[in-house]
């Protein structure tokens, strides 16, 4: 189960005044705290804090000052292609790609740069027309990426299927769904690709969100989830990560495994 640490984004305030400031002082306090509360990877994104003509620049720059005090690898996260790939030349280890929907055009720009510089994809289960409310239907565009890592000669291990979940209060019906599209992705391949998460997302404007996201997500393991975005500073919640690899027989048990999970 890996943890990409979700805290450096442009939508959180303290980033984004970083961001139009050019201070890395708060990027690089929240990579550096995400590392030692358990991150595997540190996910980066500008969100609305830069204007699109600048990300290039703004891509680059966040890459730089993350890899000066940490050297967890970087999940590179922005609809702007052309900013993931300025990040990515700067990259000191193999970086993820977020992301890429099941769009022709789309899958044809990222899809060889992941090739080029050695990267993970996130594919998302949706196209042009939105988020399928089914799982058959976030399984089909599953299968559209997997087709995609065959003919591009991306590695199975390194295509993250995201079935996207929505908030709990306002789209309900979609949690059970996610959940068997989990399940339904392992089956694509073999060896299978793997899974993701946004798992914040579940809980967004919900006033229990650290109960929903902790509980989600032990759900979502036991039906295949391999990694989630997410608050790697939330104690509990990489706890129960920890846990659900014991449980799972994922991983040895020893009476020091949590310790031994933030360790890796």
């Amino acid at each position: 189960m890996l943890i990409f640490g979700e805290r450096i984004n442009g939508m959180f305030t303290d980033i984004g005044d970083a961001l139009r400031n050019k201070d890395p002082k708060p990027i690089q306090y929240w990579a550096v705290k995400q590392q030692e509360g358990g991150a595997h990877y540190l996910d980066v994104n500008s969100g609305p804090a830069i204007p699109t003509h600048e990300r290039v620049e703004a891509y680059e720059w966040m890459v730089n000052v993350i890899q000066e005090v940490s050297e967890l690898p970087l999940v590179l996260d922005s609809t702007n292609y052309d900013a993931i790939e300025a990040g990515l030349k700067v990259c000191k280890r193999p970086a993820i790609i977020n992301s890429c929907p099941a769009e022709q055009v789309k899958i044809e720009r990222v899809f060889p740069m992941a090739i080029q510089y050695n990267a993970g994809i996130i594919g998302l289960t949706m196209d042009k027309k939105g988020i399928p409310k089914d799982a058959e239907n976030r399984v089909a565009f599953a299968m559209e990426l997997v087709a995609a890592a065959d003919e591009y000669g991306v590695p199975m291990e390194d295509l993250f299927i995201d079935p996207l979940i929505l908030p709990v209060n306002v789209a309900q019906e979609h949690a059970p769904e996610v959940l068997e599209s989990l399940r339904q992705v392992k089956m694509l391949a073999n060896p299978a690709p793997r899974t993701v998460l946004g798992l914040s997302n579940v809980s967004q404007k919900s006033p229990d969100r650290n109960l929903i996201n902790r509980t989600y997500m032990a759900m979502a393991i036991a039906s295949g989830l391999d990694a989630a975005i997410m608050d790697a500073n939330d104690d509990d919640l990489v706890d129960v990560a920890a846990t659900c690899q014991i449980l799972l027989n994922r991983s040895v048990y020893a009476d020091s495994y949590l310790k031994v999970f933030r360790a890796r």
